[in-house]
């Protein structure tokens, strides 16, 4: 008998993804138990998205017109990560609306091609003022499109 669930889902492999930052961890991301605590990881990611967002689709945080607001957030952990492991936060799309586009992100220490965590993230964008939904459009839709998993 498999020890496997059959509803469990293949770890996120280096490979599936084309964009990645590097993560230092620090001291107070551990917790009682000596290893990152699961909040820190939704903190892993945001940074993940918004890195990518304002590098590579020139979105400006603080004076835009057009903000993301997130929606809807998961993960799912596979392997404990501690300070003072190196990580590496891999970022793609895995599929834009008109307004909404929801990212593919995962984890994984460094020198290692297997996932230690992985997630989604559902962002969308909104006019800054009023807070209605806004069209994906321009470079920020081209850069989207540009991560998009194939």
């Amino acid at each position: 008998m498999s020890n496997q669930s059959p509803t469990k889902t293949a770890l996120p492999q280096l490979s599936d993804y084309h964009h990645f930052i590097n993560i230092e961890t620090r001291w107070m991301d551990n917790d009682l138990y000596g290893h990152v605590n699961n909040v820190v990881y939704y903190s892993y990611f945001d940074t993940i998205v918004n890195r990518y967002l304002i590098e590579q689709a020139d979105l400006d945080i603080h004076t835009g017109a057009t903000i993301g607001l997130m929606v809807s957030s998961q993960c799912n952990y596979y392997s404990s990560v501690a300070f003072p492991d190196k990580l590496i936060g891999a970022f793609a799309v895995n599929k834009i609306g008109n307004s909404s586009v929801e990212y593919d992100l995962a984890i994984f220490k460094e020198n290692q091609t297997s996932a230690s965590a992985g997630g989604t993230m559902t962002h969308v964008f909104v006019e800054r003022t009023t807070h209605k939904p806004t069209p994906i459009t321009g470079h920020l839709r081209a850069a989207l499109t540009t991560a998009l998993k194939t």
